[in-house]
């Protein structure tokens, strides 16, 4: 198997860019080695591009016992008749960098992806990047995976036949190792189906980033609830205004242990904003043994609030300025 040159100096210009001050030529590679003597081990063989002309049938020598590492042949970045695959350039060196003197006494390092290895999240990722630019990657520098020196080898899975975190049963389960607090709020009463895979995290998230808040799919939150919740949308001759600014002001959108994903029950919800209007200004308990009145009480029975303002998301009816309708 041959490289081709073009790959070469393109990863070898990249590389260079990174490179460390003090380069770290002949380190060998043990658990004595600092992750800065690691990167500069590595930037002086891209210096170098001592690459392998035999590719990956050189690395295979030693890794083809292994099964993590000849399963990348059943996928897409180890297919050898694609032109877009590294197969097709570098091979394995594409990704994992100049062999070097890796395969003979010295074991000089390799580029290796994961959590628990020394090379820093930024540079795993600028070799992903170097390939993976489009738009849904667009903004990934500066978004909050990248600020979290989060490494693509973190969620994804290289050396596999399919990706796991491309099954939509697998998405939620890799995103909540990280996202406890959301996994524990689409476990509540009320939440979106992510626990039966019938929506995702990006279903409203862009995971490599986007230009809004939360990273979100579409412009604002509201414009992302309403791509399901069209019904929402409006226009409507009464609005209500913390609808039309932000569905997040009375819903938690990854799960609640009130009715309809609410923050807060009502009347305690609406009483956030209509503290000093008529009889919304008396303190109403709601449901609770606590002195709130249950079945005779419109303010506290049933829907509370909504027992009589049921258009809360707004209203088209003539007579509908208090939602009522």
């Amino acid at each position: 198997m041959k490289k081709n040159a073009s790959i070469t100096s393109i990863l070898a210009m990249g590389f260079m860019a990174l490179a460390m001050t003090m380069p770290a030529a002949g380190a060998k590679w043990d658990d004595t080695l600092s992750p800065e003597q690691v990167e500069a081990t590595l930037d002086q063989k891209f210096a170098e591009g001592n690459y392998s002309p035999k590719g990956a049938d050189s690395c295979l020598m030693c890794h083809k016992k292994s099964e993590k590492v000849m399963a990348l042949f059943d996928g897409v970045h180890g297919a050898i008749e694609s032109s877009k695959s590294p197969m097709a350039g570098l091979q394995c060196e594409a990704c994992h960098g100049p062999q070097g003197k890796h395969n003979r006494g010295g074991k000089e390092p390799m580029i290796t992806f994961g959590k628990d290895v020394s090379l820093s999240a930024e540079k795993q990722n600028s070799v992903c990047m170097s390939c993976h630019q489009d738009d849904a990657r667009m903004d990934w520098q500066g978004s909050h995976h990248d600020n979290a020196d989060v490494a693509c080898a973190s969620c994804h899975s290289i050396h596999a036949a399919t990706d796991p975190i491309l099954e939509k049963q697998n998405e939620v389960e890799v995103c909540s190792q990280c996202h406890t607090r959301q996994q524990a709020d689409m476990n509540k009463r009320s939440s979106h189906p992510m626990k039966w895979a019938q929506m995702t995290c990006s279903d409203c998230h862009n995971p490599h980033g986007s230009m809004t808040d939360s990273d979100l799919v579409k412009p604002t939150i509201n414009d992302t609830c309403y791509s399901c919740h069209a019904e929402k949308r409006g226009p409507k001759l009464w609005e209500h205004a913390p609808v039309t600014e932000n569905c997040a002001n009375c819903h938690n959108p990854h799960g609640s242990v009130n009715d309809a994903m609410l923050t807060k029950r009502a009347p305690q919800l609406c009483q956030q904003c209509h503290a000093s209007d008529g009889h919304a200004s008396n303190a109403y308990l709601g449901n609770t043994a606590q002195g709130g009145e249950v079945g005779n009480n419109a303010f506290t029975g049933g829907r509370s609030c909504m027992n009589c303002h049921s258009q809360v998301h707004g209203s088209n009816h003539p007579s509908g300025k208090l939602l009522q309708r």
